[in-house]
């Protein structure tokens, strides 16, 4: 085969499997962009951030159970072959993700509303679980060793593409109508849920026309496929001792980075500077697309220096900078961090409206605006029901507040760079990975053996990194960047691990 036609083959061979695991990415996200909408329908409407708390930890659910789908779906590609396995959790994925969407919510069905949705998120991660391990070994296993970062690094990108087609695709969907049309309990939040069953049917079209992994096929004609890869990746010391290290020297690490440069920092600024989700959605968005070139650049980086010297210096970048950044991001974003930069109108008011659920009880309703000198607007709404009856109220009950920070436009870019050199953190850490962790370990076992690590390190350590650092900040409201403890933490104790442990240059093929 020529070098062109080489080059083609594994192009498409990169397209077949990373348009899945993007689809899968989407899938995943979503739930986390539509915290407000998800908290608000499936939830207790007792108290705001008793709501978002449960969706969180929800989103949270989903990260801590894709070790099982490791476990499950890598013995079943190490076993029956790459190919189908991954065709499996891609419909999984996309039927769970389709279901959240036809949920009535907690004011119809009860409990049964969040029960349901979180057995689908339970679902969600399980199929995740068994995605990204295939896919990675996938592409991998039609590689060598000396373009591997290389190649790899394409699948690496596509965490980040469903990041932002979901973001895309919300905010798409929400300027298309109006905020009650968007936000309305069978409202067009549900639209990017629905949406999937249409990408997973062209991705399985995609799929089913793949061939199986090379190296696995010639294993397989050969008699040498593992008949118990989990005894053998788990069992066997070594290998073990190598699962272990993967995990808390690199992919733990990895996992707290990458979800505190993308995921945490557009929480962050939604949900504690109070930016308007338009703007937030849209600046992060850019910020992606800078950035997301970079995984590649790192990973084709990783062919010619090493991946380890890479990952753990985005590790060690990060400890660094993201406080500062984060401080930034506050000091641009944040009403109370433009405490003197008002305008002198000030616009306050209030009104009482009667309840349609009760002809005795009433609703509060108080609105404030400011205006800054650089042409930025805060508005906080204040909703307050006052109950007639006071054994009516439930418990926790707390006053409903909106408050939204619309920045001049001139602040843009101070939004931007510093999400794009969080960007880069993360790039440094993720990019090489694929190609690090896939030569950490023989093919016979390499599906199940990389998975585990992958999963816990990014599902479990990652995945809680949205709802621990919320929920650190709700206990440290004067403290805006406490949440940040968790996640530098973790990352600073797999730097350690990872500098003294970790192997340099991974044997395997």
């Amino acid at each position: 085969m020529s070098t062109n036609q080489k080059t083609s083959s594994l192009a498409s061979v990169i397209a077949s499997s990373s348009v899945g695991t993007l689809i899968e990415w989407y899938d995943f996200y979503i739930f986390g962009f539509l915290a407000t909408q998800i908290g608000t329908h499936f939830f207790p409407a007792a108290n705001q951030t008793a709501q978002l708390l449960s969706t969180f930890a929800a989103f949270a659910a989903g990260f801590i159970v894709r070790p099982f789908g490791a476990l499950f779906f890598g013995r079943l590609g190490d076993i029956i072959g790459r190919k189908y396995t991954f065709l499996v959790t891609l419909v999984m994925m996309g039927s769970t993700t389709f279901a959240i969407g036809l949920i009535p919510g907690y004011g119809t069905i009860g409990f049964l509303a969040p029960i349901l949705v979180l057995t689908m998120r339970l679902l969600q991660g399980l199929a995740l679980g068994g995605e990204y391990g295939g896919a990675a070994t996938y592409v991998s296993e039609h590689t060598d060793k000396s373009s591997r970062g290389f190649w790899t690094s394409w699948v690496q990108t596509t965490a980040t593409l469903g990041l932002f087609i979901a973001l895309m695709v919300i905010l798409m969907t929400r300027n298309s109508m109006t905020k009650a049309a968007f936000s309305a309990e069978w409202g067009g939040w549900r639209i990017p849920f629905l949406m999937s069953i249409l990408l997973v049917a062209v991705s399985i079209v995609i799929r089913l026309r793949m061939s199986e992994s090379p190296l696995f096929a010639k294993l397989k004609d050969e008699g040498k496929t593992a008949t118990n890869p989990l005894k053998e990746s788990f069992g066997n010391r070594e290998n073990f001792r190598m699962v272990l290290l993967a995990l808390f020297g690199a992919t733990m690490g990895q996992g707290v980075v990458w979800y505190t440069g993308q995921f945490y920092a557009h929480t962050f600024l939604k949900f504690t500077c109070k930016l308007a989700e338009d703007q937030a959605d849209t600046w992060v968005s850019t910020a992606l697309v800078m950035g997301t070139g970079l995984f590649v650049f790192f990973g084709w980086l990783s062919d010619k220096i090493g991946r380890k010297i890479i990952i753990l210096s985005g590790m060690a970048l990060a400890l660094i900078f993201t406080k500062p950044l984060f401080t930034q991001l506050y000091a641009v974003a944040a009403p109370k961090s433009k405490a003197g930069q008002e305008n002198l109108a000030l616009r306050t008011g209030s009104v009482v409206k009667s309840l349609p659920v009760g002809k005795t009880d009433s609703l509060m309703v108080s609105d404030t605006a400011k205006f800054y000198s650089d042409g930025s607007k805060y508005t906080k709404k204040v909703e307050t029901v006052m109950y007639a009856d006071a054994s009516k109220k439930p418990a926790g009950y707390a006053p409903k507040v909106t408050e939204v920070m619309t920045l001049a436009d001139s602040n843009k870019w101070s939004i931007i760079w510093p999400l794009f050199v969080l960007m880069i953190f993360v790039t440094m850490v993720y990019g090489p990975m694929a190609a690090f962790l896939v030569e950490l370990f023989p093919t016979r076992i390499r599906y199940s053996s990389m998975s585990l690590p992958y999963h816990i390190g990014n599902g479990v350590f990652g995945g809680l990194v949205p709802f621990l650092a919320t929920l650190i900040g709700s206990y440290n409201p004067t403290n805006p960047y406490a949440g940040l403890a968790y996640p530098m933490g973790v990352a600073a104790l797999s730097l350690i691990i990872g500098a003294f442990l970790l192997p340099r240059n991974p044997s395997h093929a």
